[in-house]
């Protein structure tokens, strides 16, 4: 019996998983990035919102939006006054959530 997984010219690159990709570029927000409240060590320094370097595709998220916005397309927020939700309804999917089935 010969094995086919090895000519199988077509092969699919690696990418993580869209909840590693998503870890990777939607930062968390700290609460007292300037350290506890009340440290008196580095005060007169300007607050350091990340100690690495920026990479591409890198940014904070907003607690008031869905992690995830075309699970909620087209559904409107319960609650009166909430800003939209800004889906797109065109699209079924966006990254980095491409590789999930709607």
């Amino acid at each position: 019996m010969k094995d086919n997984r090895k000519n199988n010219t077509e092969e699919k690159r690696y990418s993580d998983f869209s909840n590693v990709e998503d870890q990777r570029n939607f930062l968390a927000s700290e609460e007292f990035p300037e350290g506890s409240f009340g440290q008196t060590r580095d005060r007169e320094k300007p607050v350091q919102n990340k100690e690495t370097p920026w990479h591409k595709g890198q940014q904070y998220t907003s607690g008031f939006v869905y992690e995830d916005r075309t699970l909620h397309q087209e559904l409107p927020r319960q609650y009166s006054g909430a800003h939209p939700t800004h889906d797109d309804p065109a699209n079924e999917t966006e990254p980095p959530y491409d590789d999930s089935t709607p």
